[in-house]
């Protein structure tokens, strides 16, 4: 029996092994010339062992830093660590820690080594963490004070699992990892670890249907970190802030890998906020930072003058992994006049798959960011190619929308344990990503490609597909209105119905008819929603993305209602 055969079948390696690599002739701009993360890291050990690699900003304002080859020692002897322990190569870990220095080292020790890290986030409930620790096969769990004793209890569901320690008083049931540290030396060398070894398992955000391992190896980290760097112009002068976790691709892709690939800095901080944000970004002389489009629009709301931040070497920002509206991006930009180097990707590719171009004019990045109904997510990167296709696998022409489609080196090995899902996933020997989406031709004549929904978020009203980006846009126009979503709630009249939910800015009054009358004008009455509800929060995850399907609920008085289109509104 094969050893991946629990994750695919035999009449799919073929397929998979399509949608992971890139056609002859289409190759990257330069091949990673790295057999593996350690090979890299100790690349850069070699030719900048004193530069700094990490930055720890802590939230009482403290600040830490490590060198490239401090950091490497110590990743090493963790490594040394896992050896001793008796973990070996293909063996899996997973981390239940917050942003911090250890969880980076942790990270690369365990790279460095051949095992795979499954990140687990801390805010995740108990059932979905010990489903994670359960379905991963973890042989350990590393963790911070605060979570220990949770820790314990979710290792204890799952078998011999054992927990570990990082840091202050230890529980009892966990290994204290400083005091094993103290007896353990730095290796003299690394294992030599295959570029195809896996090195992530990251679980999916739950926000449309049962949870998927995403699985990583360390050539998928190695090739979107080069695309990323090369696309962004990154080199050994640039320096990271990273204020997203890193329990999700964005934090462990965009903000350790890609400045590590490129030989630059990091700087970490534990969580994001909005009265630090470009405090941090000057006092650390950053000059770039990766963020969700919610985080934009924490920003906006908070309105910092930047005239009293030093900021000569800041470029631009990196947005991506979630939603972003014209009229958040429009806001933003009002405000700040940083550029916002719109993007997409999922955990599935890596992390990003295309961007905007960096070069573009301020009259092309006009165009593209807030003129075409969507920002665009840009042109694909040098890792993968990008097809819209429909669901025979054919690939569509310019403005016809369709499914979005990957293909290249920064592809998912698989889906872990989920071989009916993968055959569907990789049907068509592309990467399916359960997006919907178009691409234009520029006049530069590359594709610009553009988001328009989840498929399995479409609003099927009486037998008619609606996006409900394509109404966000316009709710989130609606003066007074300070986020919205449109949501497809169940109806037994149209079989689904449209609703919204909306979050008005402070002090202003909104009416469900100002917001309904604001639709009209701009769209017909069955894509319009016909129920308004208000509120003060949105469903989000850990990273910033809206939970649109957690809405739902919030309707479901408005089931046996049959809404009609007044006479009166069909004359006009």
């Amino acid at each position: 029996m094969r050893n991946d055969a629990v994750h695919v079948t035999d009449d799919m390696l073929a397929k998979i092994a399509l949608a992971r690599s890139l056609p002859e002739g289409d190759r990257m701009q330069s091949p990673t010339p790295y057999r593996n993360i350690g090979e890299l890291f100790a690349a850069n050990v070699h030719a900048q062992p004193d530069k700094n690699f990490l930055s720890f900003v802590d939230e009482d304002g403290s600040d830490t830093h490590w060198s490239y080859s401090e950091f490497y020692a110590l990743a090493c002897q963790i490594t040394a660590f896992f050896t001793s322990f008796g973990l070996r190569h293909g063996d899996r870990i997973g981390t239940l820690m917050r942003n911090d220095p250890l969880t980076v080292m942790i990270y690369f020790g365990a790279w460095f080594g051949g095992l795979t890290v499954v990140p687990i986030n801390c805010g995740e409930d108990d059932e979905r963490a010990a489903f994670i620790v359960q379905n991963s096969g973890v042989k350990a769990v590393f963790t911070n004070e605060e979570q220990a004793e949770r820790c314990l209890s979710l290792a204890a569901g799952a078998g011999s699992v054992a927990v570990i320690q990082v840091n202050g008083t230890t529980k009892q049931g966990c290994l204290d990892l400083t005091e094993a540290l103290k007896s353990t030396p730095i290796p003299k060398t690394l294992p030599d670890v295959p570029m195809e070894t896996e090195c992530l398992i990251v679980y999916t955000s739950w926000t449309t249907g049962a949870p998927k391992g995403v699985v990583l190896d360390q050539s998928n980290l190695l090739a979107d970190a080069q695309s990323i760097a090369e696309w962004h112009h990154f080199g050994s002068s640039d320096r990271a802030l990273c204020v997203l976790p890193l329990h999700h691709v964005n934090g462990i892709t965009v903000t350790l890998m890609t400045p590590l690939y490129s030989g630059g800095s990091i700087v970490l901080t534990r969580r994001f906020h909005a009265q630090t944000f470009w405090q941090t970004l000057a006092n650390e002389a950053c000059t770039w930072v990766s963020v969700v489009p919610t985080v934009l629009a924490f920003l906006t709301e908070r309105g910092d003058d930047l005239a009293q931040f030093d900021l000569p070497k800041f470029r631009h920002i990196i947005c991506g992994a979630g939603p972003l509206t014209v009229e958040t991006a429009r806001r933003f930009d009002a405000a700040f006049g940083i550029r916002v180097v719109h993007g997409y990707g999922l955990s599935e590719t890596t992390c990003y798959s295309c961007f905007l171009p960096v070069d573009l004019s301020p009259e092309k990045y006009a165009c593209w960011m807030f003129e075409c109904g969507y920002p665009s997510i840009g042109c694909p990167i040098s890792a993968n190619l990008m097809a819209i296709q429909d669901a025979e696998g054919s690939t569509l022409p310019p403005e016809v929308r369709g499914e979005i489609c990957i293909r290249g080196t920064n592809v998912m090995k698989y889906y872990f344990q989920r071989p009916e899902v993968n055959r569907e996933t990789f049907a068509h020997g592309w990467f399916r990503s359960g997006d919907e989406g178009f691409y234009r031709v520029g006049e530069d004549g590359r594709d610009y490609f553009f988001i328009t929904g989840r498929l399995k978020e479409l609003i099927i009203r009486g037998g008619i597909n609606y996006s409900p980006f394509d109404i966000d846009e316009v709710l989130n126009a609606i003066p007074g209105v300070r986020a919205a979503m449109a949501v497809g709630f169940e109806n037994n009249f149209y079989g689904e119905e449209i609703g919204a939910y909306v979050q008005a800015e402070p002090g202003v009054e909104l009416s469900e008819e100002t917001v309904i009358a604001a639709c009209r004008a701009s769209m017909p009455y069955a894509k319009c929603p016909k129920v308004v509800v208000f509120g003060t929060e949105f469903p989000v995850t850990s990273t910033g993305k809206y939970q649109r399907n957690r809405l739902k609920p919030l309707f479901t008085e408005w089931c046996d209602v049959q809404f009609r289109e007044a006479k009166a509104d069909k004359k006009k």
